[in-house]
């Protein structure tokens, strides 16, 4: 059902405008091959980057030695830490970490030099000829110790929590019905199929410009140019195509080595990382280990949550606070709970870096309070979907922080018109691609039992906790071949997600012109604020159409001075016409760190799923026969993009429920590769029933409500569920394995 956001400024009609499956300008050239990503860029003359990384997950660095890399023909620099020429540490939240590792290393794969040769390959072998005399140290790998143990060794000197934040509501926690839950999350990571790349052009005004895949032009800039010493309008940062993103450009990678070595050298220089280095290379998502207790009345209403969240940050700081932020205020879900004693720590461990993941700390949390719902329904005796009617939130309930959903939450209609939705015909049939396993496996449909599972969360949509979360746009309308024409600029990251489309769009509705360019993304214009927290199509969707307004008023004024003269006849009179806006959603405040109380999030968004499985109980393999999605996304901006989405959330949802994990041991990576590192292919998603609700929101843009999150959150923990149902097996920790679930005969019990 599609309603209308009140107090939105009347639009115009536009076949290509807001509403409307626009096609997106980069979609063909991806399909066929000839889009232009970070990795494909070039300039004559150019040479190439290579890193040294450290080996150890934790080590004294006692020398190290880089003439025999120096001595090589062909390379023309070799640089460590002494030759940063500013500030030697950066990092998104708290400066932390080296450019290049100082006196020590903390985790596997920590960059120690950086090299510049004429050939990519001379400068991995020139990399490896640097000598390095490492002492290592036990490294400290348990999240619980680190936090726990007053005699586990200091990651960093002021101590291994990064952040603690507690929520305390009401007092009463005693119930009729407890159950209580230990879970555990595994290391996720982003997998885009575009590596970390760029190209740093040093300039003659002793700059650099830095063509780059990121997701945060200006942060970046903001870190990058203190370590060069160099003021921020000399470094000068351009989009470049990016292969995919998900939270793991955020961060920097190898941004300040190019630009270190394009000053060095004088040269442009292109630096590419190889898959496995790209696993070292950039932050993953945070695992967690829970506990939760839950009481209820016997006929299901939540009486009390208690829980102890402990997520591992790895080795250095970056998003972890924010995720320790979304982790604690979303703890208990979307259900209403009067007492909540919440206890949530992101800490420092060696083991490899963690920060920002679509889902952003909600999703480790979710996995553990919907686990805890089917219990509660089966203590109480309830249907799944019934436990989580009785407890839904709706407009006016409040979140564990305190703050009132103050837009439409219709959480209990949604999940009955998923429980209405008719379910796949039983049984998987003879055909063996549709088994467990597909044709590869031995079984032909004995030993394979069904399942259904559901799921249910709740993300926060911009950034939270007083952060200043705004964006800018320019607009420019102006006469090209005799007809109008509008340039939208702003520095938003195009990662995949369709934003370039969405800005033409919003500009076509506002604006009436079908002819719209949207031009690259760089810092010759304001910011936009990272692409991520599904905060674009908000943000910059809100600047984008500010910036149109201000020039529809200026247009408006001009067609009223001269009466009777076309939109092209005016703009031929007054020549381009162009405005600048900046967009800020209503404030948001810090959660309280006592209580955890304030009104830390802009908005929230629901998404329920019903996943059906067939699993093999004997070899332990499982097959998602069909995943059903509910979303309200208070505005469809436009159809097509928007179900992409939901697809593309659920599949990263449906890889960390049952194959998505880096596998760490003492702090070393051990899966490195798409080999060893699974990721959902066409094969293992299934169909996907979708139903998109639109309940405006009426303080955001179009009354939209991000989109690209919430399916990650609910989608994994309803595959659990729906493993869980046709095995009987408790399965406390995803990705669910194997031998989860295949028990040896000779044990006797399952």
């Amino acid at each position: 059902m599609s309603h209308t956001a009140s107090g939105q400024s009347r639009t115009r009609p536009s076949g290509l405008g807001v509403g409307a499956s626009a096609p997106r300008p980069d979609g063909n050239l991806k399909v066929t091959g000839e889009f232009a990503y970070s990795s494909d860029l070039y300039l004559d003359g150019m040479v190439w980057g290579a890193t040294l990384r450290s080996p150890h997950p934790s080590a004294w660095i006692r020398s190290l030695n880089v003439g025999p890399a120096l001595a090589m023909p062909g390379v023309h620099a070799v640089l460590t830490h002494e030759d940063v020429p500013g500030e030697r540490f950066y990092g998104l939240d708290l400066q932390d970490q080296p450019v290049l590792a100082v006196d020590q290393v903390r985790y596997q794969g920590e960059p120690v030099a950086i090299v510049a040769a004429d050939h990519p390959e001379i400068a991995r072998r020139a990399a490896a000829a640097v000598v390095v005399e490492y002492e290592p140290r036990e490294p400290v790998t348990d999240p619980r110790r680190a936090v726990f143990d007053a005699d586990c060794p200091k990651v960093h000197p002021g101590g291994n929590v990064v952040r603690y934040q507690p929520v305390r509501v009401g007092g009463e926690f005693t119930a009729d019905v407890v159950v209580r839950g230990e879970y555990e999350v595994g290391m996720q990571d982003q997998a885009f199929l575009g590596p970390e790349s760029g190209l740093a052009v040093p300039a003659e005004d002793g700059g650099v410009d830095l063509y780059v895949a990121t997701q945060w032009l200006h942060v970046d800039r903001e870190q990058i140019a203190p370590c060069l010493g160099l003021p921020p309008e000399k470094v000068r940062l351009t989009l470049a195509g990016v292969g995919g993103a998900f939270g793991a450009r955020e961060d920097l990678s190898m941004q300040v080595h190019a630009c270190m070595l394009a000053l060095r050298t004088g040269r442009p220089v292109k630096i590419v990382y190889g898959r496995q280095e790209s696993f070292h290379g950039h932050v993953h998502r945070h695992p967690a280990r829970m506990r939760y207790e839950h009481g209820a009345t016997r006929d299901g209403r939540l009486v009390y949550v208690k829980a102890e969240i402990v997520l591992d940050g790895g080795a250095y700081c970056s998003s972890t606070p924010a995720v320790v932020g979304n982790a604690a205020s979303l703890g208990v879900g979307p259900y209403e709970v009067a007492n909540i004693e919440i206890d949530a720590y992101g800490v420092y461990t060696n083991n490899p870096p963690c920060g920002a993941m679509r889902g952003f700390g909600a999703v480790q949390a979710c996995y553990a309070y919907e686990s805890q719902m089917d219990r509660v329904a089966q203590a109480c005796g309830l249907d799944p979907v019934e436990v989580r009617v009785r407890n839904a939130v709706s407009q006016g309930s409040r979140l564990a922080t305190g703050q009132v959903i103050e837009s439409p939450a219709p959480l209990a209609g949604m999940l009955r018109e998923l429980a209405a939705t008719p379910l796949p015909a039983d049984g998987p049939g003879t055909d063996l691609r549709s088994l467990p396993g597909g044709v590869a496996q031995t079984t032909h449909g004995e030993g394979v039992r069904r399942g259904v599972g559901y799921g249910v969360g709740i993300k926060n949509i911009c950034y939270s906790e007083g952060f200043d979360d705004h964006s800018t746009a320019r607009v420019r309308i102006e006469l090209l071949g005799g007809e109008p024409h509008v340039l939208v600029h702003t520095a938003a990251a195009e990662v995949g997600q369709g934003l370039v489309m969405v800005q033409a769009q919003i500009a076509r509705t506002e604006l009436g012109v079908e002819r719209v360019t949207v031009a690259p993304a760089d810092t010759t214009v304001g910011s936009a604020g990272s692409t991520s927290a599904s905060r674009q199509s908000y943000v910059t969707g809100g600047a984008v159409r500010e910036a149109c307004l201000a020039v529809r008023k200026r247009l408006d004024d001009l067609l009223a001075a001269y009466p009777g003269l076309s939109l092209a006849e005016v703009l031929e009179r007054s020549g381009p016409v162009e405005e600048t806006r900046e967009y800020r959603h209503r404030p948001t405040y810090p959660m309280d760190p006592v209580t955890g109380q304030g009104d830390s999030h802009v908005q929230l968004a629901l998404c329920v799923h019903r996943a059906v499985v067939d699993v093999d109980v004997e070899l332990g393999l499982v097959k998602v026969v069909e995943l059903s999605a509910v979303q309200d996304v208070g505005k469809i901006l436009n159809p097509l993009a928007l179900e992409g989405q939901i697809h593309g959330g659920t599949a990263q949802g449906l890889g960390l429920a049952l194959m998505e994990e880096i596998q760490v041991r003492d702090g070393r990576v051990l899966n490195p590769s798409f080999t060893d590192y699974l990721i959902p292919t066409i094969l293992d998603m299934p169909p996907m029933t979708i139903s998109i609700l639109e309940n405006p929101d009426p303080d955001a843009p179009y009354g939209l409500r991000g989109a690209g999150e919430p399916p990650t959150l609910s989608s994994t923990p309803a595959i659990a569920a729906a493993v869980r149902d046709a095995t009987g097996l408790a399965l406390p920790r995803i990705p669910v394995r194997p031998s989860d679930i295949a028990v040896p005969a000779a044990d006797g019990v399952r």
